[in-house]
């Protein structure tokens, strides 16, 4: 079954920077997309940025040009590099993989931009 799990959150000033990783296991092929969402305290979750197997990437235009969404070419890690953080950004961080009729998500980790 695939799992996702996601690290590398964490409490950092603003104009900081972090990097998010996602592990997935549980499947033998390399899954076709993988994600990452957020959502803020009362708000909806929201796409972030979308990567596909041959590494074509979209981001949301809140974040383009500050956040770098990558893969691992033999294993389906997944990675988001977030520069010039705003206090906008807080929020719970989700890693998402879809492939044919698979659908998981991971457990979320916090992300804080703060002073």
């Amino acid at each position: 079954q695939l799992q996702l799990v996601e690290s590398g959150g964490a409490l950092v000033q603003p104009g900081g920077s972090l990097r998010l990783s996602c592990a997935a296991s549980g499947v033998s092929f390399t899954i076709a997309t993988l994600s990452w969402y957020r959502q803020a305290p009362g708000k909806q979750r929201e796409l972030v940025a979308r990567i596909v197997k041959n590494n074509n990437a979209n981001y949301a235009d809140s974040v383009r040009d500050r956040f770098t969404i990558s893969r691992e070419k033999d294993n389906n890690t997944v990675y988001l590099q977030m520069n010039n953080l705003k206090p906008e950004d807080t929020a719970v961080y989700y890693c998402n993989a879809v492939h044919w009729g698979l659908n998981a998500w991971g457990q979320g980790t916090q992300v804080t931009v703060s002073s």
